[in-house]
């Protein structure tokens, strides 16, 4: 793994040589540059695991179980090409991608990308309604 500790200061001045700005910038390395914005704020699995069982009044077992069962059926049903909806929350299928040529970034020399199956996830309307506020 990387890790690359830096810290630095950036002072600008103006042209009457009074300090404008100070700006301090400090890296705890190279994986843990944030690029998403809410990425800190994510749940873990320990964390999702303890939210459920503390909202459905269940032991954390029993909500692992739960959340699991439903994880494994929800990958078992749309990989034989199902379905999965939750009235009110969305639903989950898959979507085949067709083998294509793409370009290596760095090289720019074409590369052969295999066919593949996603996952796919629909957010119903109630829950677009609930999450934007309208």
């Amino acid at each position: 793994m990387l890790e690359h500790q830096w810290s630095q200061s950036v002072s600008w001045t103006c042209s009457t040589d009074e300090p404008v700005e100070t700006v301090s910038v400090r890296s705890a390395g190279v994986n843990s540059i944030n690029t998403h914005p809410k990425e800190d704020s994510m749940a873990t699995k320990a964390e999702l695991i303890d939210a459920v069982a503390d909202t459905a009044g269940v032991s954390k077992a029993d909500a692992e179980r739960t959340l699991g069962a439903f994880f494994d059926h929800v990958v078992t049903s749309t990989k034989s090409g199902e379905k999965v909806a939750w009235p009110g929350f969305g639903s989950f299928s898959t979507t085949k991608r067709s083998a294509r040529t793409g370009r290596n970034p760095q090289t720019g020399a074409p590369v052969q990308i295999k066919a593949s199956t996603a996952m796919k996830f629909s957010a119903s309307s109630t829950l677009k309604t609930a999450l934007n506020g309208k």
